[in-house]
């Protein structure tokens, strides 16, 4: 039977270092359990459906140590906590509640807001709002509503004195903020009242005082006990308030500090304390970011002292010493109290049990967390709880601990959109926004879903999409199916690509806007013809099902059109709100908490991680409708509440018996800052004590975690010896550079015929073998178009090419100007030869010549005849051309070699049968750079030292100069034995495709003559 009461309200407080789930459970069971259904019988109101699970848990342990046998176990109720599920209300229903109006879907709301909103923004005639933008905005405002709503803040609130009066010192666009929200806010409640609906969080007010109002008069047979709520919500205070009194009711509050002194507690501030009916409940001084800030709202909002609070008579299994909660009290101290930190004694600052963990990386954090699990999972029956705000840091720490087969528990899951289906989802949704593009088709026809129940099937679709995949490595094609097809031609999987292209058509040819819910349908119907039914089977995808089907089914009813270009970002928005958890549990003993989710568990080694600024506590974010200012005139809490429940959560958190404080020096983007609150815990240990807390132990065994082996020797120069018949290869005029410069880049290039993959839809921008292929192209058939008309003009002709070639947007706004400018002057510099007597033999044309039983070949870019019956060999540049100090280097020989084609071998053309020989005189560079002594674009050089030139090859021993450079090669490399050693000529300033298979960071410093010499080399 329950113990006999005392009058007046009855409250308690479970101490930090007791454990609050089994303390609670503990002192529950022998209170409440009777013969037959005593513990049944008890309704416990909890703040969220984790904490019953965890109180489940708790119920069933203490089962197993007390050896009491099975439990029934009691009624438990979700009521919410600060943040509002908007789907709790319907949990108070049994209490008796069929004349409260049904609570409006949420959804629905969400859209009816986003049609309000565009219509007050048109009826002001403001700049309409992009889908995306409005659909948040919309978001916005339905939590805006919510938080109003849960203080009992109407729209009368809005325009009381005080809000009014606050409004004069914001800035404009708040107050046009404020005027919107008001505006849309009025609408939305008539259009409630009109369907005889009420928003969610009214609904859990008028809940909650119906069920205050019939307990008060009628108290209930059995016992009610509220456990571990916290929120300070009006109406929930007031029900708080109502059970307390009941005969057998009780508020058990989590972690209230009954230790603190009275100016320690009067130090916090008003919290809630009105002194008349209105006024402001928020003192401007309110220490609102203390943990202990929002238990004294509550507990001014039920009407109770902190005297009447009694200490909970139970410890739980995992409980620490009591000194802990002292500690406790001590490192939370507001300002002023902080001062008695210089008279505590040094038994008093120590926090023993509790470790410092600095880590260099979030990566090294994550590591050192998953060992710490590891380690405390050696011992038999230790549970392990890791708490974090960070969900980055989570993930890590959920991959490292696969390491060792430890499948963690995350409670917060993982975002919809970070899912399989949900990324499969998105994908399909970026294709219908923004076009087929090849790195989104690629990602698309890839994903693991696709073909993915039929091994065979998925095998040959895997095939055909790698072809395609290599056919369109480099500048990303032109829009439009076609340079699809043509890639698909090319690749070889023409019928491959007809398929593909059946599973994309639906996605494409939109309209610029279309209906929310015809387009929720192509995208599920899209989804089904990639994945069949995989798409919905896992968790994931039932999750992302239920999602469409909600949004699509409210999107109909309510008529919303969106702009295809925002569909990605529409649903990965509504897809990151949703949160999906396995179906099954991880390891029994190891869990992953979220700072909601861990408020009520407790563990035997409890790791925060993460306790960065920005992280632990997370910045405040301020409201987007109303300001600061008008959030305190409506004594509604603001944006710096949350820093107080987040130092609540570390609190809690440090009454485990196990403790460690974990923070990384840098994370993802730079640098971090400490969490205040790990700031307060080293200042109050002291220098010397926060050292000896420091864990040093896993920081040493991190470095050898993942070297079992002996470091290896340092890694040699590469130099490689092929026999004979492997040396016996073509050169390339363009490749002799390299062979003489870096040998090793010449054997990777033409004996293992190794190439550099190109990336997938490469920025066309920054890519010159584009504008080099562009402009080769276009010069070449500029030439051939000579042939028959010599008055074609260059500029519209190139202008043509750029139409007909369907190049990249971006590439032509940016490139195409400065292009056919330089090529402009082209043009008028082959005019000005002509009449010199110099004419165009042939362009793009290739030639060959053998020296010493080695075939050398290279294509000429052009070569004119000129007035003396010479050769000239013209070679085109997009950038800059060799510098001269690299031709007499012997590291530029292309422009040399070509020319002993033309004399000693032949320049041929296969179609037209064209042959050119003869003996060059002059060789030159045609930039379509920046000119360097004039205006606009386009230049010309020469490597040879002629006419004023002080630099350069003289001319009559250019092509003497080639010869001796050219039988070296041959003779060492070629026909010879010598090794094609890396990075032999540190001057070489060649290519670089080929460092990360000659592993040079390995070896470059140990094998150059000084470190300014290695930087070089690099």
């Amino acid at each position: 039977m329950a113990e006999p009461r005392r009058a007046g309200p009855l409250v308690y407080s479970i101490a930090a270092h007791r454990g609050f789930a089994d303390a609670l459970v503990a002192g529950l069971v022998p209170r409440y359990r009777e013969p037959g259904f005593g513990l049944a019988r008890l309704t416990l109101l909890v703040p969220s459906s984790r904490a019953a699970r965890t109180l489940s848990e708790a119920f069933i342990r203490h089962a197993g140590e007390t050896g009491e046998g099975g439990l029934l176990m009691p009624r438990m109720v979700a009521v919410g906590d600060l943040d509002l599920d908007e789907k709790l209300g319907a949990a108070l229903d049994p209490l008796g509640a069929a004349d409260i109006p049904p609570a409006c879907d949420p959804v629905r709301r969400w859209l009816t807001l986003d049609r309000l909103i565009a219509e007050e923004r048109a009826g002001e005639r403001m700049e309409p709002l992009p889908g995306r933008a409005r659909l948040n905005l919309a978001r916005e405002m339905a939590r805006t509503i919510d938080r109003l709503l849960v203080e009992e803040k109407t729209f009368e609130d809005l325009l009381s004195d005080p809000v009014l009066d606050s409004m004069a010192g914001v800035a404009e666009h708040w107050k046009r903020s404020i005027r919107l929200f008001a505006r849309v806010n009025v609408r939305w409640q008539a259009e409630l009242a009109a369907r005889g609906e009420e928003d969610a969080a009214t609904r859990r007010n008028l809940l909650f005082d119906r069920a205050a109002r019939r307990w008060k008069d009628h108290p209930p047979r059995h016992p009610v006990v509220a456990a571990g709520v916290t929120s300070a919500a009006p109406a929930l205070a007031r029900l708080l308030r109502v059970i307390a009194e009941l005969p057998e009711g009780a508020v058990i509050l989590p972690d209230l500090d009954r230790e603190m002194s009275a100016g320690a507690w009067d130090e916090l501030g008003r919290a809630g304390a009105a002194d008349e009916p209105g006024g402001a409940v928020f003192g401007a001084d309110d220490a609102v970011t203390h943990p202990q800030y929002h238990l004294k709202l509550l507990l001014n909002r039920m009407g109770v002292n902190r005297a009447e609070v009694q200490p909970w008579h139970r410890r739980g299994i995992a409980a620490a010493e009591p000194a802990r909660s002292r500690a406790i009290s001590s490192l939370f101290l507001p300002p002023q109290a902080s001062r008695d930190w210089v008279s505590l004694d040094a038994a008093d600052r120590r926090l023993a049990g509790v470790r410092l963990l600095t880590s260099a990386t979030i990566e090294e954090e994550a590591q050192a967390i998953a060992l710490l699990v590891r380690e405390a999972l050696e011992q038999p029956e230790r549970r392990i709880a890791v708490v974090t705000a960070d969900r980055g840091l989570a993930r890590r720490v959920v991959q490292h601990l696969e390491r060792w087969n430890i499948a963690a528990d995350d409670s917060a899951g993982r975002p919809l959109a970070l899912t399989p289906a949900g990324r499969l989802l998105g994908l399909l949704a970026e294709i219908a926004a923004h076009g087929p593009d090849p790195a989104r088709l690629v990602a698309a026809f890839g994903h693991p879903l696709v073909r993915g129940s039929e091994p065979d099937a998925r095998r040959d679709w895997l095939k055909g999409l790698r072809a395609f995949d290599r056919e369109l490595r480099g500048p990303a094609p032109a829009a439009g199916w076609e340079p699809l097809r043509e890639a698909a031609e090319e690749a070889k999987v023409a019928v491959w690509w007809t398929e593909a292209e059946a599973l994309v058509a639906p996605l494409t040819g939109w309209p610029e806007e279309i209906a929310l819910a015809e387009a929720l349908d192509k995208l599920a119907a899209a989804a089904e013809d990639f994945a069949g039914t995989a798409a919905w089977e896992r968790e994931d995808g039932r999750a992302l099902g239920t999602m469409i089907e909600d949004l699509r089914q409210q999107a109909q009813a309510a008529g919303t059109m969106i702009a295809a270009a925002d569909l990605a970002g529409i649903l990965r928005d509504a897809m990151d709100e949703v949160a999906v958890r396995p179906g099954y549990g991880g390891h029994p003993r190891v869990a992953i908490y979220g700072l909601l989710e861990a408020r009520m568990a407790r563990a035997d080694l409890v790791v925060c991680g993460g306790l960065n600024e920005g992280s632990w506590p997370q910045p405040p974010g301020a409201d987007a409708l109303l300001a600061p200012a008008i959030l305190r005139a409506l004594g509604v809490p603001g944006a710096e509440f949350r820093i107080g429940l987040a130092a609540h959560d570390l609190a809690g958190a440090l009454g485990a018996p196990q403790v460690v404080l974990s923070r990384a020096l840098r994370d993802a983007e730079g640098p971090t800052l400490p969490s205040r609150f790990l700031l307060r815990v080293e200042a109050l240990l002291g220098e010397d004590l926060a050292n000896e807390h420091r864990e040093s132990a896993i920081p040493a065994l991190l470095p050898h975690l993942d070297r079992l082996r002996p470091i290896a020797a340092p890694y040699p120069r590469p130099a490689p010896d092929p026999e004979p018949r492997l040396r016996d290869v073509a050169i390339k005029v363009t490749a002799l550079d390299r062979l003489l410069g870096d040998p090793y880049q010449f054997y990777a290039q033409a004996i293992l015929d190794l190439r550099r993959l190109d990336p997938l839809a490469a920025d066309p921008f920054s890519d010159p073998a584009l504008r080099g292929t562009l402009v080769h192209d276009i010069l070449d058939k500029w030439h051939k178009a000579r042939l028959r008309d010599p008055a074609v003009p260059m500029a519209p002709f190139a202008a043509a090419h750029f139409a007909a070639e369907r190049v990249h947007a971006l590439f032509r706004a940016l490139w195409q100007p400065r292009l056919i400018a330089a090529l402009t002057r082209f043009e008028q510099w082959v005019r000005e030869g002509e009449a010199e007597g110099r004419t165009v033999l042939a362009s793009e044309i290739s030639g060959a010549m053998e020296v010493d039983g080695v075939k050398v070949i290279g294509r000429a870019d052009r070569i004119d005849r000129l007035a003396d019956g010479s050769l000239a060999i013209v070679d085109y540049k997009t950038g800059a051309p060799p510098a001269k100090k690299q031709v007499t280097s012997g590291f530029a020989l292309q422009l040399g070699l070509l020319g002993l084609i033309a004399r000693d071998g032949r320049f041929a053309d296969d179609k037209s049968g064209q042959v050119v020989t003869g003996t060059p005189t002059r060789f030159e560079y045609w930039s379509l750079g920046k000119a360097k002594k004039q205006e606009g674009f386009g230049y010309r050089e020469t490597p040879m030292k002629i006419d004023k030139a002080k630099t350069g090859l003289e001319p009559d021993g250019y092509l003497p100069f080639h010869e001796e450079k050219l039988a070296l090669a041959i003779r060492e490399y070629i026909k010879g034995s010598k090794p094609f050693t890396a990075r032999e000529n540190p001057d070489y300033e060649g290519y670089n495709e080929y460092d990360q298979l000659m592993r040079l960071e390995e070896w470059i410093v140990h094998h150059t003559g000084t470190d300014d010499t290695a930087e070089d080399a690099a």
